[in-house]
């Protein structure tokens, strides 16, 4: 294999059929497709809806990849897809897909962890780090610290996870509430912006575990400061709830998050997952990881969302430390653990 070997990769987790093409770490296509506006009108993600978007999409978003990228199938030295966590009929059509692709052109597959490959993707904007970092993974169902001796290697230790509500699906939750449209991450964010982050002082769940995440409590406490501002006939200040909402999420993700690199003496703190995407999150991450003498990786809010590079990166890091390849015969693993890198 070449030291900077060409992947592609196939993402199907949840409602994105992305298709991302890598050399080593240069990114040479991402491929998107979504059908996230399917859902919209159910308030969250059908399974069969999405499992059906996906067997679609999947030809159409495979040649616009390889048309993007300017190579052929042929050029190919690996395929990398995602075999979980995630939707178990979403995750079996992009496994479908890899192993019809791998075992019709002689390819090696890799079937990698969804949410290992969130914290890949960060070596395609801020390139390789040759020391171990602290991850805080902020997605749809996941809110995660792990501590990462390599970006893109196997060895990876949880450190906390969610206990209840990610921060993912709290915003979903409050975005309903405030009459948003889902997913509720983006509109939350943009309202929030007119919005006073101290107008009301939601709870932080900081919870005795130190690296645990616990948004259920938050999500409730909007719930009802919205019925209570409602019953009493006063209008509901919609922005000043997204901002002081946001701010709450966002205080303890980062609090924790830099707690967990000072405390495993790291210097690197990487963010990834959708959440990542957040404009205050981002903000506030880089405000406390400068006075905390730290560095932060984040890369661009559109590589936070699910996509094929980041599978891709994930596996091209693999190819390229000679991690040894899937059998022919894995299956989706819909409650994959995060520690579970390539399986």
């Amino acid at each position: 294999m070449p030291s900077e070997p060409l992947v592609l990769g196939i993402e199907t987790s949840c409602d994105e059929t992305g298709v991302g093409i890598v050399r080593g770490t240069t990114l040479l296509a991402d491929a998107v497709a979504s059908s996230v506006a399917e859902h919209a009108r159910f308030g969250g993600v059908v399974p069969e809806v999405a499992s059906r978007a996906h067997l679609e999409a999947m030809v159409p978003t495979m040649h616009r990849a390889l048309a993007e990228a300017e190579v052929g199938v042929g050029d190919l030295d690996a395929i990398a897809v995602t075999v979980g966590p995630g939707l178990a009929g979403a995750l079996l059509v992009g496994v479908a897909a890899a192993k019809a692709y791998a075992l019709a052109l002689g390819k090696p597959l890799y079937g990698v962890n969804h949410l290992s490959a969130h914290v890949a993707v960060d070596l395609l904007d801020n390139g390789p780090l040759a020391e171990a970092c602290v991850a805080l993974l902020v997605s749809g169902g996941h809110s995660s610290l792990l501590l990462v001796p390599r970006v893109g290697g196997e060895d990876v230790t949880e450190l906390g996870a969610t206990v209840d509500d990610a921060a993912g699906e709290a915003y979903d939750k409050v975005a309903r509430l405030l009459g948003l449209p889902f997913p509720g991450g983006p509109p939350v964010d943009r309202l929030a912006r007119d919005g006073d982050p101290d107008a009301i002082a939601f709870p932080r769940a900081m919870s005795e575990a130190p690296y645990s995440f616990s948004f259920a409590g938050l999500k409730t406490a909007v719930a009802r400061w919205i019925e209570e501002r409602r019953r009493s006939g006063d209008t509901v200040p919609t922005a000043d709830v997204a901002a002081s909402f946001q701010e709450a999420v966002a205080d303890v993700l980062t609090a924790k998050a830099v707690r967990a690199a000072q405390d495993q003496g790291v210097d690197y703190l990487l963010i990834g997952g959708g959440v990542a995407a957040n404009s205050r999150l981002r903000a506030l991450a880089a405000q406390r990881c400068e006075r905390a003498g730290l560095w932060l990786r984040v890369p661009r809010p559109k590589l936070c969302t699910d996509n094929g590079a980041m599978v891709a990166a994930l596996g091209a890091q693999l190819v390229a430390h000679g991690a040894t390849p899937s059998a022919l015969d894995i299956p989706g693993d819909s409650s994959l653990p995060v520690t579970d890198v390539l399986v």
